[in-house]
């Protein structure tokens, strides 16, 4: 018994080394400088027509953070009202490859519209089942010189709803069907929006409008 105690004690100190190389090694953990694991995803957006503004990650990489996406559901909000709706992730998660794609960085990205109420989107005449409706679509301003980057890369992705408005100075993404409207290139990338669905021009001068009180 006691020579056992004794190899198990001479063993503990080899054990305990392993464990601690196995754990450095770990998903996520630090070896050394290397950081192992998903990098977490980061935003600078402002809003607007409020100035509400986000800066920081809200993704760990593997998922995203609650109390960041609290935080931009906020920021996104109708702007009319100031209600809040909980906004998908996965059309941030879209939002943030775009402009990672389209190397868009160095500043904020503006957000013209985020979350509508369908009081507020039937005052700037949305389309009855507009993704803002469900917090799920983003109108975000581009510079003129980044606007055409920005446009291929959200159509290159693939993802959801893609609105292009180069005399405006903007695009729309959301997590919706895959689709495409605008002043958008030909090519395969999934249904057009209906004519009647169309209302961008009549939108954008209300968002100036409502702006404007």
């Amino acid at each position: 018994m006691r020579r056992r105690i004794l190899l198990l004690g001479a063993t503990a100190p080899a054990l305990l080394t392993a464990t601690m190389r196995s754990a450095d090694a770990a998903p996520g953990r630090r070896t050394g400088r290397r950081q192992i694991g998903p990098a977490p995803r980061r935003l600078q957006l402002r809003h607007a027509a409020t100035g509400a503004r986000f800066s920081g990650p809200y993704h760990d990489g593997t998922l995203a953070d609650p109390a960041a996406m609290a935080e931009l559901s906020i920021v996104l909000a109708d702007t009319r009202t100031g209600a809040v709706h909980p906004f998908d992730p996965r059309a941030i998660d879209i939002l943030w490859e775009v402009a990672r794609q389209a190397r868009i960085g160095g500043g904020d990205l503006v957000v013209l519209s985020g979350y509508r109420t369908p009081e507020t989107n039937a005052a700037v005449d949305g389309a009855g089942d507009s993704q803002h409706l469900r917090a799920g679509a983003l109108d975000v301003q581009v510079a003129s010189a980044q606007l055409t980057g920005f446009a291929e890369a959200a159509l290159a992705l693939g993802r959801g709803g893609v609105g292009v408005y180069q005399r405006r100075g903007f695009v729309h993404v959301d997590s919706g069907p895959v689709r495409r409207w605008g002043d958008v290139a030909p090519g395969p990338a999934g249904p057009g929006r209906a004519p009647a669905d169309d209302r961008i021009a009549r939108m954008a001068e209300a968002w100036a409008a409502l702006r404007g009180r």
